[in-house]
């Protein structure tokens, strides 16, 4: 597909690198010079120098024959306009970046119509839904959902005293009465797709799949839960903190928010009086303290600086609160701090990537089976890929035993009829189902895509 990327700051470039190792013919806008020379040495793109609003540069990139045209500048505006310049002269779908609250909170439905818009991104609110997820269940470092939210996949690091430690996946479900599936062990740095025989070790990353209602139950069966996170710490008064408060207010928890702006400060307070607004400088462990860091649930970690989120989660961590959460964008930062025992690294930038690798998979294949969601799991090693199933699947009917898989293929969830299934050998796929797939070293497009 042909992909024209506006705007070249950290979500573009990324952008640019994951849509060139999918194969995609990319060419990128900036203003900056350098900028676009730097993208250009760093990957296969072709690069413009100028302003996204510019119709002479959109039409030199090709905004005519390009199959998407995504704008992540800086500016939801600019975005808003670059893309639907391109829509006017004959791109055949445009995302745009929108993350300010008062597009997002009042208009944005208006405004995707208006300017015909294929999709709009905002990685904050989506980093802030996923942080929201993982505090409802502190044990785990990672929940994504699928199939309408009637599954989840919920990801967890065994430590060496857990009761699951030698015990195989056979023994796992004879002793569980919930419907459940590990589907994906990171191990070594290696993703293992498991069978009935596989033995789990401490220092496991394991993925396990159910349905919502059953996982707080396999969690607390399998000695895994922790206590809730009821008192909510936020280090940065940003636009991630902004959505994620107005999630855990309405969920019954308690947040304190901690920035060092005082104008940010009362800016947020104003916005959600709900909130425990303390103007302080996080990285001043005294004032941490005096604020009640030692008896919080969870901390998270927000700022605009990766070090300062992952030393001051360090700390945080070193103050036994029960679950430390840092965003962190830069990828050469995430083994810092997992070694600094710090296991759960949020990055929007990478949010942002997924969505936009889901929605370009599934455009290239509107007729199959289609990618309906994506997401990166297992340390970004592994995809799991919902799949709508459409009549022509050729192995529709057909028991899961029978069907030969490509290897390190695995169906972690069928929805049918609204009713999630955990499936084992003897189930079949049918045409209308939602079918969760877990996948390690496959770039997937369809859902035939998985057979030998």
């Amino acid at each position: 597909m042909k992909i024209i990327i506006v705007g070249c700051g950290k979500i573009g470039k990324s952008l640019a690198e994951k849509l060139v190792s999918e194969g995609h013919d990319v060419a990128v806008i900036d203003k900056s010079p350098d900028v676009i020379e730097e993208v250009t040495n760093a990957y296969d793109v072709i690069g413009l120098c100028g302003i996204g609003t510019d119709c002479e540069v959109l039409s030199e990139a090709g905004a005519a024959r390009a199959d998407i045209v995504i704008a992540t500048t800086g500016s939801d505006e600019l975005n808003m306009l670059s893309c639907y310049i391109s829509k006017t002269l004959g791109a055949k779908y445009t995302v745009a970046r929108i993350r300010d609250p008062e597009y997002n909170d009042k208009s944005l439905g208006f405004m995707v119509t208006q300017l015909q818009l294929s999709a709009a991104l905002n990685p904050e609110a989506s980093v802030a839904h996923t942080i929201a997820n993982i505090l409802k269940f502190p044990s785990a470092v990672n929940i994504e959902t699928f199939a309408s939210r009637r599954f989840q996949i919920v990801e967890m690091i065994l430590d060496d005293d857990s009761p699951l430690i030698g015990k195989n996946m056979i023994d796992l479900s004879r002793h569980s009465t919930g419907k459940f599936l590990i589907c994906s062990v990171l191990r070594d740095n290696e993703v293992i797709i498991p069978d009935g025989r596989f033995e789990l070790r401490g220092g496991d990353r394991i993925a396990l799949t159910a349905a919502p209602n059953e996982i707080g139950k396999l969690l607390r069966s399998f000695g895994l839960i922790t206590r809730k996170a009821k008192d909510v710490m936020l280090l940065g008064a940003s636009r991630i903190a902004y959505y994620l408060t107005q999630s855990l207010l309405a969920s019954g928890h308690n947040v304190t928010v901690i920035d060092k702006k005082p104008e940010r400060c009362a800016e947020f307070a104003e916005a959600i009086p709900g909130a425990t607004v303390i103007c302080g400088d996080g990285a001043d462990q005294d004032m941490l303290i005096e604020e009640g860091i030692q008896q919080k649930d969870a901390f998270v970690a927000l700022t605009g600086y990766d070090e300062n989120n992952i030393l001051i989660s360090y700390f945080a961590s070193s103050q036994k609160v029960g679950k430390v959460i840092a965003k962190v964008n830069r990828p050469e930062f995430h083994p810092i701090a997992g070694k600094l025992g710090i296991d759960t690294i949020i990055s929007p930038i990478h949010t942002v990537a997924d969505e936009v690798v889901r929605y370009a998979r599934a455009l290239q294949n509107t007729v199959g089976s289609n990618v309906e969601k994506l997401y990166k799991i297992m340390d970004g090693k592994a995809e799991a890929l919902e799949f709508n199933v459409s009549a022509d699947f050729s192995h529709a009917g057909k028991a899961l035993k029978e069907i030969k898989f490509k290897q390190n293929i695995l169906i972690a969830g069928i929805l049918r009829n609204r009713r999630p299934i955990v499936p084992n050998g003897d189930d079949v796929i049918l045409p209308g189902d939602k079918v969760i797939v877990i996948a390690a070293n496959h770039r997937l497009y369809d859902l035939s895509d998985i057979i030998e």
